[in-house]
């Protein structure tokens, strides 16, 4: 009788219903095409914590280090999180890095992506499989509109914990506050912040839009998360069904990118229904929010692999 292998998905982040889309997909996927042999429960932190940690609690910080020991199997995770493994992932947070969606699909899906996969799988115990969004571009939810380059200058806004984008917002004279995504709505309602970088799928699943009154449109990085799978559980996976998985990665992130892409006009529509504003720079401020940040192009330049950002930005 053939063994069923069992995968441990769990959830790192909120809103967990944005992070099931992936986990759902690929499951769907592995499901027709090994006809059972593979079985997939996707779970969250607390239930992971019962399940399989005797009901110790587990943090998201604690989640890596748990697929870097090989205890979970897959996991969907903040690109910004691998930085630590491999700080060319901080390359993909760069500000106004990306050109369209299908140029970042064309780095990402590409031999860009895999290089940076790779250099994932040799600083650490994790292999990347594909790169999703959960959530595009970045906005800044916030008390305040940001209607030109000026209106940054002395704002604190909440950011990821990358030094990538700490400097972006730098450059343009905003105060950075890195913090995690889950801490925003306590700063924001603290007054700790005047704002907080999110994405649209996450304004209203996040309860952003009680503390927040206006979206500042202002796409000035991509938020990308990826899915990830234990290396000890990957080698013990035949090739057959290691490119099983590979394509199973794909073809999810490929939906969940789509469906993030789409959440945009839904949210902009709930947007207006409820009077919430949201602002776009016009075409010269958001040149001169280009320029203004292109000292941290300059800061970085010797800091990633030598040839990374340019070949990012001469992909087709």
């Amino acid at each position: 009788m053939n063994v069923v292998k069992k995968i441990r998905w769990v959830l790192a982040h909120e809103p967990i219903e944005l992070f099931l889309r992936a986990a759902t997909r690929f499951a769907q996927e592995i499901a027709q095409k090994t006809n059972g042999a593979i079985e997939i429960e996707v779970m969250t932190l607390s239930q992971y914590s019962d399940r399989y940690a005797g009901g110790k609690k587990v943090s998201k910080n604690e989640l890596l280090d748990l697929m870097d020991a090989g205890q979970i199997e897959m996991s969907q995770m903040y690109t910004t999180s691998l930085g630590k493994f491999n700080k060319d992932m901080f390359a993909l947070d760069m500000p106004f890095l990306f050109r369209s969606h299908g140029h970042a699909s064309s780095v990402l899906d590409g031999q860009i992506g895999k290089s940076l996969m790779d250099g994932l799988s040799k600083n650490s115990n994790i292999q990347g499989l594909a790169f999703t969004y959960s959530g595009g571009y970045r906005m800044i939810a916030a008390k305040t509109e940001i209607n030109k380059v000026e209106d940054f200058q002395g704002l604190k806004i909440r950011v990821a914990k990358s030094p990538v984008a700490e400097d972006c917002l730098k450059a343009v004279g905003a105060i950075p506050v890195p913090m995690d995504l889950e801490d925003t709505n306590e700063a924001l309602n603290a007054d700790i912040v005047s704002g907080g970088e999110s994405t649209y799928p996450r304004f209203y699943s996040m309860k952003q839009n009680e503390v927040a009154n206006v979206i500042n449109d202002t796409q000035h990085s991509l938020f990308l998360t990826s899915i990830l799978v234990g290396k000890k559980f990957w080698g013990s996976l035949d090739a057959a069904t290691q490119k099983i998985m590979s394509e199973a990665a794909q073809i999810a992130a490929h939906v969940e990118r789509q469906e993030s892409i789409d959440d945009i006009k839904v949210i902009q529509d709930k947007c207006k229904q409820d009077g919430i504003p949201v602002v776009t720079l016009s075409t010269e401020e958001q040149t001169k929010f280009k320029a203004a940040t292109q000292s941290v192009y300059t800061k970085y330049e010797s800091f990633f692999t030598n040839g990374l950002i340019d070949s990012i930005k001469n992909t087709h």
